[in-house]
Formats: structure tokens, sequence, C-alpha cells
């Protein structure tokens, strides 16, 4: 059970915690008068703002749906949070110390509540990935990526990019070592539940945090790069989860919140890079969803951004389509959906369709800006969209034309302005007005009669499948959600490592202490095995099986060879479990001694000598490269250099009585 936080502290957090500042990051506001201020609600749809908050007061109300209350309980409704959540995840951002009742406690050690362990389990594992892009030697693939889309280390760290390894388990592992639970990795859709035991969800991937609106990463977006991934699908996405629904997020709204909320404009891309693109090119107020079409939702999250009100003058909303088939049917589906703004709504399509991403490497950052600028009106895009499919210069499809235009001109929700349209429309065409208003009149009676039947029928009658679908068209088969990613196999693992390269002496002589290590555990003492660590090992895939050695707990007196074996294989990561088994049978190449049947103790001792004489000269190399730099350097500290001197005789001595071991 959770302890009961004190009743103190309750008070204290509610008292230091701004109800202006907590509203902020979910609704834009504006002076409502005298300590006041208003914007569009966030638990209702609206068009005028009737949520109002009263900082001094520190309470907040809607006179739109009736809900009210005070900072805890707006963080509750919002965030969907029990009452102490609210309360710790409040107290989190003060950095504030909380008090639980005698004989209370934090929920089951977790005193930030499950919401928060999830929280800090997926910023983990967002730096997990991104130190893994820039310093791992399988992630070159995925700055390579990046570099030919004009997207350097600095774009990479502003947007938190990273790369998910191959091997299947290293997310999974990392965070367990940092006190992350099974279930709350498999919860969180970081990991999966195989029959070894736990894997990640993304692998041999370039990923991006999706990040809410306050800007805590709650999920994650995977770019296929292996020709040779299972998974076909270009993209994968987190699944829904406790603290991630598609639905409300977008990706990059935490970045460009401030700008749309300034300008009262939001630009609605179709993926990632074009995000990143956009916001390079300085189109800050450029978000995209993720996986799934923009929807509803979507629409109420920006809303409340850009303050789209009716009684203000009207936000500006521009979509960017690819210019394909598929690009038109997301442009035709966000006007469907365009009645829901009190906004204008623009289309930007490039010359030669290409994305934001793609104009910005062809052209540069002007020509992104210049797209954006040069937005058609939604209307006029859904319009000549529409009429291109017929051939204007026969009489037939001039007729085609009016009647498949006019329930558009019809949809218009300024019917004053429908009239200025009608005339637009004839133009395009090129038949007379009367013909154009006639077919409209038309699409109204045909629109009535169809809404009456719709209401004859009952709630949901006709709905169909696409409810609430509206742009964008990440459903072209090109991306999926990460739970369908199946368990890896050992094949797959395998490719995560490269071979040993066994015509280097070292690498031939750290195997040959692996093997002895696997078959022969009693020829070591743990002193043996302490003095060595795993950067010692300069092949990876034996650095991993080491690793697993360790994480066995080292060679156990009593243990059978095969029993020993197989807790090392259990404990190393999969990537290397079938090197593990093959060391364990693989013959070594030396003498036994007849005694004991072991190996002669003078090999044993030669092998663990020249795997820590490499580590050693590597660290005395890197000492002396650092010695020479603050000799070079006349700002130098005197009490750094003799210290980093003292280590590196340190290390020449350590290496000096190495070396007499082994003569």
């Amino acid at each position: 059970m959770a302890g009961r936080i004190k009743a103190e502290d309750v008070a204290l957090v509610k008292e230091r915690s701004s109800i202006e500042d907590v509203v902020r990051e979910h609704v834009t506001l504006r002076p409502a008068g005298p300590g006041s201020m208003k914007g569009l609600c966030p638990f209702h749809d609206e068009k005028t703002p009737s949520f109002n908050i009263r900082p001094t007061v520190g309470a907040w109300h809607c006179f739109g749906c009736g809900e009210g209350g005070d900072v805890i309980s707006f963080v509750q409704k919002v965030e969907h949070l029990t009452f102490s959540e609210s309360v710790e995840r409040l107290a989190q951002k003060l950095g504030m110390e909380l008090h639980y009742e005698e004989g209370g406690r934090p929920r089951d050690g977790e005193s930030l509540g499950r919401r928060s362990r999830l929280l800090e389990a997926h910023r983990a594992a967002q730096e997990f990935y991104h130190h893994a892009l820039l310093n791992s030697p399988e992630a070159r693939i995925g700055r390579d990526f990046l570099r030919e889309r004009g997207f350097d280390s600095e774009a990479a760290k502003r947007f938190g990019v990273g790369f998910a390894p191959r091997g299947g388990e290293e997310l999974s592992r990392h965070l367990r070592s940092k006190g992350f639970t099974d279930d709350e990795l498999t919860i969180g859709g970081l990991s999966g539940r195989g029959s070894r035991g736990l894997y990640d969800r993304f692998r041999g991937r370039l990923v991006w945090p999706i990040r809410d609106i306050t800007g805590d990463t709650v999920g994650f977006g995977a770019r296929r790069l292996f020709d040779d991934d299972r998974i076909a699908a270009k993209y994968l996405n987190t699944s829904e989860t406790p603290i991630y629904k598609k639905s409300t997020v977008l990706y990059g709204l935490d970045l460009a919140k401030k700008s749309i909320a300034g300008d009262r404009k939001a630009v609605v891309v179709e993926g990632y890079t074009d995000v990143m693109a956009c916001h390079l090119a300085g189109i800050e107020g450029a978000v995209a969803t993720c996986g799934t079409a923009f929807g509803v939702d979507h629409i109420k999250v920006l809303r409340r951004i850009m303050r789209d009100e009716a009684d203000l003058a009207p936000a500006r909303v521009v979509f960017t389509f690819d210019g394909d088939a598929a690009g038109q049917k997301a442009a035709m589906k966000a006007f469907g959906e365009d009645q829901r703004w009190a906004s204008q709504s623009f289309v930007a399509v490039a010359d030669g369709g290409m994305d934001p991403c793609e104009l910005r490497i062809a052209k540069g950052d002007d020509a992104v800006r210049h797209l954006v600028d040069d937005a058609v009106p939604m209307f006029e895009f859904a319009v000549r969209t529409t009429i291109a499919r017929f051939d204007l210069s026969t009489a037939e499809g001039r007729v085609q034309g009016m009647r498949a235009a006019a329930p558009i001109v019809n949809s218009i929700r300024d019917s004053s302005m429908r009239p200025e349209y009608i005339r637009t429309v004839a133009g395009w065409i090129g038949v007379e007005v009367e013909q154009v208003q006639a077919e409209v009149s038309r699409a109204q009676r045909l629109a009535a009669r169809d809404a009456k039947a719709d209401g004859d029928a009952g709630p949901g009658a006709g709905t169909g499948g696409g409810a609430g679908q509206a742009p964008g068209h990440p459903q072209r088969g090109q991306r999926a959600d990460a739970d369908m990613v199946p368990e890896p196999s050992f094949e797959e693992a395998r490719a995560a490592l490269p071979a040993p390269d066994l015509r280097d002496p070292v690498v031939f002589a750290e195997r040959q202490l692996l093997q002895t290590l696997l078959q022969y555990p009693d020829s070591f003492e743990p002193a043996d095995i302490d003095s060595l660590d795993a950067e010692a090992f300069t092949a990876p895939a034996h650095r991993a099986v080491f690793d697993g050695i360790r994480a066995a707990g080292g060679p156990r007196r009593g243990l059978s060879t095969q029993a020993w074996a197989d807790t090392v294989a259990e404990a190393a990561p999969l990537s290397v479990r079938g090197l593990v088994s093959e060391l364990a049978v693989a013959p070594l190449p030396t003498r036994f001694d007849k005694a004991t049947g072991l190996p002669e103790r003078r090999y044993v001792d030669a092998l663990l000598v020249r795997v820590q004489e490499v580590s050693l000269t590597r660290k005395i190399g890197d000492a002396m490269s650092a010695m020479r730099r603050m000799a070079a350097d006349p700002h130098t500290d005197p009490a750094q250099a003799r210290a980093l001197s003292g280590e590196l005789q340190d290390l020449q001595r350590e290496l000096a009585r190495l070396r007499d071991r082994a003569s």
C-alpha cells in the first residue's frame, strides 16, 4: 500500500505550485480582467474560451462544463493521475521531498508513482539510445542516415535522436541495472516478454523520442535502417501505454508550443525528419503525428495552444502533404475535419511532391520557408484537387466537376462566404455562376436528407471504420506498433556484434582466456577475475561474454562444467549465447597438468597477463596523451598535472610487475 502524504506537505505543494505555470503547459492563457486569465478548456471542446484561472487564489473553473478546483485537481484531471500521484508529480517539479504518515511509505518504494516511474524509464532509455547513436560503431548507419539528410550531431542532440542496438537485450539489461522492474519495462512498451526473458522492442533502428507537451518522453518512433530487419514496416511506434496515447500526442509539440502560442500558427507535417527540417529552417511551429492519422483529439490539443477562438482573428494551420494520390486523399480528409476549426486551414505541396526534409536538402532553408508561406487555402486545394479528375474541356466533364465540387462548397461553415466561393468555383470550371449555385443547392438538400437518415438510424449509424481520421497518411503500409515486434532470434542477435578477428594475436589470446574460464573455472582464483575488467577485451563479442561471466558471479566451486557454462549463457547477452556454447567446447591449444587435469598454471598466467597488458598499455597511452595536452596548455592546473603524472607512474609500475610475472 502507498503511504498517505502528510497534510502539511500537501498544503505546502499547493502553496508553492504556480497554477498559472502548470496550466500553461496545456492551455494558452490571456488576460480576462483583474487577477484572472482565460483560455480554451482542456476538458471539453469549445470555440469561445470559458476556462478561467485566478493565480492569486490558486483556483480554476470552466463555466462551460462546470469543472473546477485547485492545482492538484487540475493535474489529476489533465494527466489522469490519482490524488497522491498528482501531489508527487508537483513535488517532483518543485524539487521537494515529501513525508508520509507514520507507518506509511511511498508506493512500493516508488515515491513518484507508476506514471513517474514509467517516465523515468523512458528518460533513461532516451539517454541510452542517444549515447549509442553518438558512440556505437554499429550506429554508423544511423549517423550516415542523418548526415545525408542534413542533420549533424547538434541537430541529433536538439531532438534527442538515438539508435537502438541490434542485439535485442541491451536496453532491457541497461534499464534493469538502473533498478527498473520487468513489469515497468513491459508496461511502458520498452521491452517485450519472450521465452528467454525480456527483449528490446526496438532493435537496429534510428529512434526519435516522442515527448508530451511538458517535455517528458512518453514513447519512441523508430525507422528501419537494415535490409535484413525482420519487420518490413519503415516506422515502428510505441504501442498504447498508460503514459502514451498516440491520438493525443504530436511529435515536436514540446519544442513548438511556444511558437504556436505566440504566432497562433501551426504547421502539421508528416514525419519526424520533416519536423526537424522545418525547425532548423526557422519554422518552429512544426509538429507531426506519431503512427496515426491527424484526428479530432490532435485538433483539440492545437486549438487550446493557438487560442483557436471564434471571437479572435483567425489562427492559421498549414498542412504539408506529398503531391501523390495518397497525399491528396489525406488533404481531403483534412478538409472533412475543417469545420472543427475556427482557424483558417491551408495546404502546402512542394513542386515535385517533395516533403520538407527533401526540399531542405535540395533547395535549402529558404525553400522550406517559402513552401509554408505560399500555402493555399484548404478550400481551394480541396476543390482544385477534386475537379482535376475531370476533363473540363468537355460538357460532360464540366457537369461532373460541378457535381463533385458542390458538396465541398456546401460544407463551408461560414454561409455568408458561399456566394463568393460559388463565383470562384464557376470560374475555375468554366461555367455560369447559376449552374454552380443550382448544384450547391442540390448538394444541400442531399446533405439534409442524409443527416435525417443518420439521425433516424440511431447513434453510430454509418460511421464506418474511419471515424475521427483526418489528415496525414502514415498508414500506407509503412508504420506499425512496436508490440508486433517478435522476440529476437539467435541469428538476429548474433548479427549485432562483429565476429572476433582471430588473426589478431591479442583477440586470439582473449578467446583462449574465455575458453579456459568456461571449461576449467577451477583454474582461477577470485583475485584473477577481479584483476580484469570488460574493457580489457578488445573484441566486443569477447567483452560481452566476460560481462556474462561477471553477471553469473564468476567461477564457483562445486558447479559442474556444464552447469557453469549454462549459468554464463543465461547471464550473457543473447547476441553471444551461441559464442558461449562454442567457447565451452572448443579445444584449447595447450598442455594439461597430469595431476589435476587442468591447463598448466603458467599458461593461465600468460593469458591473464596478455589481456591485462593490452588494457594497461592502452591506459598508459591515454594518460601520456593527456600529459602532452596539459604541457601545451599554459592554463593547466599544476595540481591536476601532478595528479595525472602520479597516475601514469602507477600504471607504468603495474605494467612492469605484470611483465615480471610473465617472465
